[in-house]
């Protein structure tokens, strides 16, 4: 399916979608689109990168959009194509980032004349406030999950922690190139061709993502560090256990190595005293008092 938008001074946005495009080949060469440009749009795991054809006068980026839906309990990034050709601004959509086309189709109702390179940076800027949301409720859903885990440590508690953990990376990598993407821009050839305009909307989009990036990253570095530390109390809570488990193993075997003595058969001291057990019961607490004595001093010297 192609739809056409008309807007700014006899410019058109022609919208595609991926499913379209990857079933009938003849209509982007009508467009003038290369095949080399397409197989990148349809590349669902393609890297954000931009580049532009001085020959063509083909400007196009390719930009990391969150997908919306969950997949494996986190959130990842699903790329998104625009080519700016002359006064056509072409945009290369699936299923998953549709909503970015419902974005631009509200701002271009109230902000129709503008030029082809202005609504594709404001395309990026609405693309990196998108995210803003997701990433607020995930940040609120970590502090949930971290106050469970302060009154108790569950595993279904840290599994939520380490899927929250795992989409952050995600989204780290994605806004990062976004932002590696824009910041290149600049040592391009088309980069000296903005007007003033453009130019200012340009810099609104590098500032949102550089924005976006530095608070993805934060919170990544605050559910690793979160992750960490509720990983090394339980390390510390099995230690505590183990240590717990060994003195009494060791009391245990003080009561086993006193009565294994008279258990044997052979003549002992007080073996036919009617008070026998009441003196090995003795010399078992004995025993156990001294070595929780000793045990209590080396504690008492770290």
């Amino acid at each position: 399916m192609i739809e056409t938008i008309e807007f700014g001074k006899n410019y058109h946005w022609i919208i595609l979608h991926a499913d379209f495009l990857a079933n009938d080949t003849t209509d982007y060469q009508t467009l003038g689109l290369d095949e080399e440009t397409i197989t990148y749009a349809l590349d669902r795991y393609e890297r954000a990168h931009t580049e532009y054809q001085t020959d063509t006068d083909t400007f196009t980026i390719i930009y990391n959009v969150l997908k919306r839906t969950k997949e494996e309990n986190h959130y990842e990034t699903i790329p998104i194509t625009f080519i700016a050709k002359k006064q056509q601004l072409f945009t290369i959509h699936n299923d998953d980032n549709a909503y970015i086309i419902d974005l631009m189709k509200k701002y271009l109702a109230y902000n129709n004349q503008i030029s082809v390179v202005k609504f594709l940076f404001v395309g990026l800027f609405l693309i990196s406030e998108s995210y803003f949301p997701y990433i607020e409720a995930l940040d609120k859903k970590q502090e949930e999950v971290s106050r469970k885990l302060r009154e108790k440590i569950t595993k279904s508690d840290l599994l939520t922690l380490s899927d929250i953990a795992t989409g952050m990376i995600y989204l780290v990598a994605a806004t990062n190139q976004n932002t590696i993407l824009l910041e290149q821009i600049k040592g391009q050839i088309i980069y000296k061709q903005f007007d003033k305009i453009e130019r200012e909307q340009y810099v609104d989009s590098l500032i949102e993502a550089k924005q976006l990036s530095s608070m993805t990253q934060l919170n990544s570095e605050i559910i690793q560090q979160l992750y960490s530390t509720y990983d090394n109390i339980l390390n510390n809570n099995l230690n505590d256990h183990m240590a717990v488990l060994t003195v009494l193993s060791i009391f245990l075997a003080i009561s086993a190595t006193v009565t294994g003595f008279f258990g044997m058969n052979v003549t002992l001291p007080i073996k036919n005293s009617p008070y026998a057990w009441l003196v090995i019961i003795g010399i078992c607490l004995v025993l156990c008092l001294i070595y929780a004595l000793i045990l209590r001093i080396i504690l008492w010297k770290k």
